[in-house]
């Protein structure tokens, strides 16, 4: 009976060592041969095992030299079935990623220094009276401001007082920084501060895409809409500004500019949508290195080139990296960034005429001075609107009265210019945040 049992033993060693050579190849073959002898050897040290037990012994043994073979097996299985997972986690996590990102809301960044306080609170108050999503504010101040900015915007704003139609906000304050060259002579270029938006990819490193506007820039509608426009860039656009001027024989660019500029007129960099992701991945065609140069290695070289030659500080060099980059730059309608050019030497932006102002530019210190009365008009129903009243009855309608006395200047006579968007706008959101949310009575 042993002897049947050792034979039966060995044949079922011999089958599994042929199958397993037959798999394994050639590689394999000492290997196994030595776990027969050693098999052997043990059965002649030891009779006295049963079939069953020698049959799990050599068992055990030979599927420590499966396990690879087996893994290989289970990997080839396993990567068509992570495969197969991914394309089902792909196509069912599409709408929550969407979701996701409509949840991030929008950015936007202002510099403020000197006495810009007061409008940069009011250029706060316009984005947030019309625009839908929530909004992050990334405010630059000096020092001597940063802490009457937080002082005022929790006073003046009152934002625990705001109604719930007012759309929600985040705010951040920072420093001025400038992360190459000389930061006093960044500070002093053209209006103090100023060039601190050429450095926002290096600082902000967090943001994708951001809107950065200058503090005497007001909002006439949604902050959402001018937002938008990201979607319209193509696989190489990474920002976007609104011409300087609509007429070259009459824009300064075309006229008096000793650098390189964008296009016919250049552009205005008051109004600014960027994609900061692309900006900072960017090799930028210059006239200093053919192989070109990424924005943060870029800036302080530009700016000893042309230092002597800029008069717009931070908007010439803008002007001077699209010049050689213009696949890079998207340009919107000149509506989007209204400024006393368009009127006060005559009427010469049709999108406005056409459509109203969408975000009001109030470069030449017109805000505050009697220059061009319809600007001011507009700057100061915002600046004095309380949110808690009717937006038609303490906004538009002073608004309305007020430029009565503003169609005898060259900028007023076009007053629907103004008006027609304020008007729209305020009928949108009327009906968006109020009557889309109102609770039906019971």
């Amino acid at each position: 009976m042993r002897i049947h049992c050792r034979v039966l033993v060995l044949a079922l060693c011999l089958g599994v060592f042929l199958v397993l050579h037959f798999l394994g190849g050639n590689t394999a073959d000492e290997p196994l041969l030595k776990q027969v002898l050693i098999v052997k050897q043990e059965e002649k040290r030891n009779s006295s095992p049963s079939p069953s037990e020698l049959r799990r012994d050599v068992a055990a043994k030979f599927a420590a030299k499966k396990a690879p073979l087996k893994a290989r097996k289970e990997e080839k299985a396993g990567l068509k079935v992570a495969k197969t997972k991914s394309k089902q986690r792909s196509n069912v996590g599409r709408p929550v990623t969407k979701r996701a990102r409509a949840q991030e809301g929008m950015h936007l960044a202002v510099v403020a220094c000197g006495k810009r306080l007061d409008e940069t609170l009011t250029m706060v108050k316009s984005a947030l009276l019309f625009s839908l999503k929530k909004i992050t504010f990334h405010i630059f101040a000096e020092d001597p401001l940063a802490p009457l900015f937080e002082e005022r915007v929790r006073s003046r704003l009152k934002l625990k007082q705001w109604p719930r139609s007012v759309a929600k906000f985040h705010y951040i304050i920072y420093p001025i920084t400038f992360s190459v060259g000389d930061a006093e002579e960044w500070k002093k270029l053209f209006k103090p501060c100023a060039a601190q938006r050429l450095f926002l990819p290096v600082i902000l490193k967090d943001v994708d895409s951001l809107l950065y506007v200058d503090t005497d820039v007001l909002f006439l509608r949604p902050m959402d809409d001018v937002w938008s426009f990201f979607k319209a860039f193509n696989s190489s656009q990474l920002a976007a500004m609104a011409p300087e001027h609509e007429v070259p024989k009459i824009g300064w660019y075309s006229r008096f500019a000793r650098h390189p500029f964008y296009g016919n007129t250049g552009v205005n960099s008051g109004v600014m949508l960027m994609n900061l992701t692309r900006i900072r991945s960017t090799l930028f065609k210059n006239s200093m290195i053919p192989s070109g140069l990424l924005w943060e290695d870029l800036l302080n070289p530009l700016y000893q080139k042309y230092k002597n030659h800029i008069t717009w500080g931070d908007q010439d060099l803008l002007n001077i990296i699209f010049h050689y980059n213009p696949e890079c730059l998207y340009i919107f309608p000149c509506q989007w960034n209204y400024r006393p050019d368009h009127c006060m030497y005559g009427s010469n932006c049709k999108g406005a005429e056409k459509e109203g102002v969408s975000i009001l530019h109030g470069n030449r210190g017109v805000y505050h001075d009697d220059k061009q009365p319809a600007f001011k008009v507009v700057y100061d129903a915002i600046h004095d609107f309380p949110f808690e009243d009717n937006m038609f009855q303490s906004l538009f309608y002073p608004v309305q009265t007020k430029f009565l006395d503003t169609v005898n200047t060259l900028c007023g006579r076009i007053p629907q210019v103004f008006l027609k968007q304020i008007e729209k706008t305020m009928r949108k959101v009327f009906e968006e945040k109020v009557i889309r949310h109102a609770r039906p009575r019971k």
